[in-house]
């Protein structure tokens, strides 16, 4: 039975070999270290571009100075170097505060990573690990850090990051972070690229003030209910088949169908509440397997929309609700829903989430979010969950190269 020592007491020897990696490193190092009757109390080790990091953690045996010769021994056989250095109470559990802090570049600079790293040890915390996410199409790191108030972290970095042009996602850590979680999302311009009325309304000869509204609606600078209306009232008269074509026209944001796949894979379930149409939202979410759907509905009438929407309209307090009945339905806690939009009318389900991602959204709802994604790959997104995509390519590959 493993003994038990106080934290600030035990005495350790950590044990640091760097060098070109290869296999069979690891193997020999605890090999070595086994004759020493030591007991393993923490282990690290990354590769970085072939070139291995590798840190032990020990007990001290009864001649450590025998043990450090035994490894300088083994460094040398290897071409490797190594430090071994004796100290007390170095295996304390890690800070309270804990957080995960994840940053997104396009490209990620040395000056960003300076200045957030800065911006974390200004408020007292520690970074305790870090680990690439992706290379491509971003780079995505993921740090772990003890020690600071994930909120208070959350509002300096979100400044921080708006100065050095990047992304960055702060996230208590927590058993949460690993459950299923459902992922609610907006469709015009967040899953889609584009807004679905708009495309109506190119064909209808009206595009340019329905952009006009629709700007101004996403701006929050007119009620959502009332500018819909007024927008769908612009469609009246047009053949309902238009509804086919605008849905053969449509693009999916980059990366959305890695996303929705990859994290389906993993149980997660996926809605879109949107304040766009049900003609063609429904047929969106059968495309991609999307569990829950909701939206307007326009009418149609003789073959032809009447200028009018069937119902209450969806609106911005709609959407939350919308969240909040899927979540139930889900059997998921508010708390692991993840809400992505860019809208106005997306501020109360995203603040409704225990996640709210603001993706490529307007200035106000960049403000108000948890978080934001301003590269336009939707399945960024995977980074925040704390999956690589290296994790990713490789379930592809499994799958059989699914797409």
């Amino acid at each position: 039975m493993r003994s038990v020592h106080p934290d600030d007491a035990v005495p350790t020897v950590l044990i640091t070999l760097t060098g070109r990696d290869r296999p069979g490193v690891t193997s020999v190092v605890f090999s070595t270290v086994a004759a020493f009757g030591v007991e393993v109390l923490d282990i690290e080790q990354i590769v970085l571009r072939r070139r291995l990091l590798l840190g032990v953690l020990v007990t001290v045996p009864r001649d450590w100075k025998a043990l450090r010769t035994a490894m300088e021994r083994v460094a040398e056989e290897l071409a490797m170097q190594v430090e071994v250095e004796r100290g007390t109470g170095d295996n304390r559990a890690r800070r309270t505060g804990r957080s995960h802090v994840t940053m997104l570049g396009m490209p990620l600079r040395p000056a960003a990573v300076a200045a957030v790293t800065g911006r974390i040890a200004d408020m007292g915390a520690n970074i305790d690990r870090i680990e690439r996410m992706a290379r491509y199409p971003v780079t995505a790191i993921d740090m772990q850090i003890s020690g600071g108030d994930p909120h208070r972290l959350r509002l300096v970095l979100a400044e921080e990051a708006a100065v050095q042009g990047v992304d960055i996602a702060v996230q208590p850590a927590s058993l949460l972070r690993h459950g299923v979680r459902l992922i609610v999302m907006d469709v015009d311009s967040t899953l889609v690229q584009g807004e679905v009325i708009e495309m109506l309304a190119g064909r209808a000869g009206c595009l340019d003030e329905v952009t006009r509204v629709t700007e101004a609606a996403m701006r929050g600078e007119l009620d959502f209910e009332q500018s819909l209306r007024e927008r769908v009232a612009l469609l009246a008269g047009l053949d309902a088949s238009v509804l086919d074509r605008v849905y053969d026209d449509i693009e999916l944001a980059p990366g959305a169908r890695t996303m929705v796949r990859t994290l389906k894979r993993l149980g997660y379930r996926f809605a879109i509440v949107s304040g766009g149409f049900r003609q063609v939202t429904d047929r969106i979410a059968e495309d991609l397997g999307i569990d829950y759907s909701a939206a307007n509905e326009l009418e149609v009438s003789d073959g032809r929309l009447t200028g009018r929407v069937l119902g209450p309209v969806l609106d911005r307090a709609g959407k939350a609700q919308a969240l909040r009945r899927f979540a139930e339905e889900a059997g998921v806690a508010q708390s692991a829903t993840i809400a992505i939009g860019d809208g106005a009318n997306d501020l109360d389900m995203l603040a409704a989430a225990g996640l709210g991602i603001a993706f490529n959204a307007k200035p106000a709802v960049q403000e108000a979010a948890d978080t934001t994604v301003n590269v336009p790959y939707l399945d960024a997104i995977i980074y925040l969950l704390g999956i690589s995509r290296e994790e990713v390519e490789a379930a592809d590959e499994e799958a059989g190269g699914d797409a």
